[in-house]
């Protein structure tokens, strides 16, 4: 029976992607940074690990009580919407911590023992802004599109030793938690000079189009996992897919 150890499980994609992989007979080793036995169906196949993927001994402590993995999902990850102008750099320096840093600095730490088994996943989830520009997410995307090509070329880097990196785009989804974990305020985010800008933009979020579920993603993950023919990137939700079927 193989182990995934996903990041950032504390709601949305990540808590969909534990449910869906328990559901389907994995072990799995559920992380966020407070952990919470009461969030997921008790089982003997489920670990609930506490786990800040911005900090070295938080890393290093996860994954020596985990043990041995088959797969590493790198979900953990914040939000930010707002004008560039008005993000100071302590905040763009935040979110590359957990977007960009966290992902490398996990993906490093199992790295020695993939390569010594000759076998080993990991799956990084970014973003539909990769896919697309989008206006008011200029440090996000950043961090998200940083991730694409570090993924890219660690793939040519891995895959000598049998270890398998792929991508999960994820669309929109209106029903995750993303600019929960800040504390800038949308005043704050896009000054008044931006406002004519910025409202219909701030309106078509609140009635959009097609969006992107955690099941979308949790389906994402699992295809990415299973995948045999190499594919690297596998965008999640219908929004997602039809943004890449553009490119």
């Amino acid at each position: 029976m193989k182990t995934i150890l996903i990041t950032g499980c504390s709601s949305g994609y990540g808590l969909e992607t534990a449910r869906h992989f328990l559901a389907m007979g994995w072990n799995v080793i559920a992380t966020m940074r407070t952990a919470r036995e009461d969030i997921l169906p008790p089982s003997d196949r489920l670990r609930i690990l506490a786990l800040d993927v911005t900090r070295p001994e938080s890393i290093a402590a996860a994954l020596d009580a985990a043990g041995p993995i088959d797969v590493l999902v790198n979900n953990a990850g914040v939000g930010l919407i707002g004008a560039l102008e008005a993000t100071t750099m302590a905040k763009a320096r935040a979110i590359f911590e957990t977007n960009t840093f966290g992902v490398m600095a996990m993906t490093q730490a199992v790295i020695p023992a993939f390569r010594a088994r000759g076998s080993g996943i990991i799956v990084n989830v970014t973003s539909s802004v990769a896919l697309a520009p989008m206006p008011l997410v200029s440090v996000y995307t950043a961090s998200k599109t940083a991730i694409e090509g570090f993924t890219g070329s660690l793939a040519h880097e891995l895959r000598a030793f049998g270890v398998r990196v792929a991508l999960v785009q994820p669309g929109y989804g209106p029903d995750t938690r993303f600019t929960q974990n800040t504390d800038v305020t949308i005043e704050e985010a896009i000054p008044a000079a931006y406002m004519p800008f910025a409202e219909p933009i701030l309106g078509a979020f609140a009635t959009p189009g097609p969006t992107t579920t955690a099941a979308d993603v949790a389906d994402g993950v699992w295809r990415a996992v299973h995948d045999e023919s190499g594919l690297l990137s596998f965008p999640a939700g219908p929004d997602a897919i039809a943004l890449a079927r553009t490119r």
